[in-house]
Formats: C-alpha cells, structure tokens, sequence
C-alpha cells in the first residue's frame, strides 16, 4: 500500500506550496506536473490536489476536493512547561505530544528553570512535521516562552487548570501531608484543561501556592518522580483520555 503523504499549506487558496514543502515534493519525493497532493491546513481540514505547475522553486497545485476533518477529541488540551536545559527533550516532547494529541503548547520561565530562552523556529517546524506524520487535522499552537507569575494571570485560561509538583499536600490534616490527587482521577471529562510542568528542579513553592491563588489545583502524576519531558508527556496523554 502506497504511504499517504500529507503537505502543510496554511493558506490552501493560495495554490502554491511553501517553500520548504515545494523543495521536499519536487527535488525529494520528484513529483511533476499533474502528480497528486494531499495537503492539510493545520487548521481541520484536508484536501485533495493535482500539480499544475512544478518547478525548481515552485509548485502550484488545483483544489479538486476539501475534506473537513472531524475532532479526535473534545474540550482543549493545554500543556505549559518550562523547558529543560538540553532543547532536544523538548524537541522530543513537542514530537510526542503532537502524535498523542493537543491543542496549545505554552513555555514557561520559572525560578529554577534551567533555559530561558527559546527559539520557537525550530519547535515550530517539529510541531508541523509531527502534525504531517501522524495525520493530525490541527497544527497545535505554541507560544513564546513567558514568565511564570504572568502565565498564570492570564485571563484566557481555562476554568480547569492544574499544577503537578512533587511537594506534599500539607491541607491533608496529618502532620506529613500527603500526595496530591492523581490528574487522571480528577479531569473532568470533555472540558478544556490545562496542566502546569515544571524544570527539573520543580516549581518553587511559591509558585505552587501563586497557582494555587491563581486558581490551580495541585495534582500529581504518579508514585514515581518523573523527568520533565516524561512528565508533560504524561500529562497530555492523560488529558487526551479524558477528553477521547
């Protein structure tokens, strides 16, 4: 069976590929004139294309057929990290968590975080390629890196939020507190949620209790003390259940 390969196009109406796409179809895969396309829009839908015209630099295509794509899940999926120190475990999260599922892909500049800029170039481009290769109808949206303490005021933030941290919830009434609940037991189901993960040295504990204020509920991921990649990518795998 022959591999159905998509191409991104954000503006579809257009009938030109992007650049990079446009190199990849005629110099890699050495499509021609009149050769089929799929493209996808990053925004729900997919559509069926011939080249009309093709080029050392150009590829124009004609829209025979618009195939409007149906959600795979209900509710947002919003996941917030601070990014780690080595970029390629966020390069690998933002693969993973695309191929699993999610809407909005937000970075955050906390008290211990360990990487404080970040160029968004080349996560955009993994979020795309991912997009590409697991037939996703919806280019998640990333955001630029932000500081902690303004995330978290920010007035488009879903009702149901949370922050995962390792700290003892000390409200529990005995004298060692005990783990927050589990994320998985407390999602409500086909609503818009976001999850707060922290660098490696984990959220400050007044940034637990600035959530907290803010509206954010502590969770916990697990018995086990996860790597922050790990743990964002059970977060969202998490969300995608709820909301399946």
């Amino acid at each position: 069976m022959k591999e159905l390969r998509f191409f991104y196009t954000p503006e579809p109406a257009s009938g030109l590929l992007p650049d990079d796409e446009a190199q990849h179809a005629l110099r890699v895969l050495r499509l021609q004139m009149g050769d089929e396309l799929n493209l996808m829009d990053g925004k729900g839908v997919f559509y069926h294309a011939v080249i009309t015209e093709a080029t050392n630099h150009r590829c124009r295509y004609r829209i025979d057929e618009t195939q409007p794509q149906q959600p795979e899940w209900t509710g947002t999926i919003h996941l917030a990290v601070a990014p780690t120190k080595n970029m390629d475990r966020m390069e690998w999260l933002a693969e993973k968590a695309t191929e699993i599922g999610f809407d909005r892909f937000s970075l955050l500049d906390c008290r211990f975080s360990e990487r404080r800029v970040v160029k968004s170039e080349r996560l955009q481009k993994i979020l795309v390629s991912a997009m590409k290769q697991s037939h996703k109808a919806w280019l998640p949206v990333l955001d630029e890196i932000m500081p902690f303490q303004k995330f978290i005021t920010r007035p488009d933030l879903p009702a149901q939020r949370f922050i995962a941290h390792c700290y003892e919830d000390e409200s529990a009434g005995d004298e060692h507190g005990s783990r927050p609940p589990f994320l998985l037991d407390v999602l409500q189901p086909h609503t818009p949620a976001l999850v707060l993960i922290g660098p490696e040295g984990d959220f400050s504990i007044d940034e637990v209790h600035a959530a907290e204020n803010a509206g954010f509920r502590s969770i916990s991921l697990g018995t086990s003390r996860l790597r922050t990649e790990t743990a964002a990518l059970a977060a969202v795998h998490m969300m995608r259940l709820a909301n399946r």
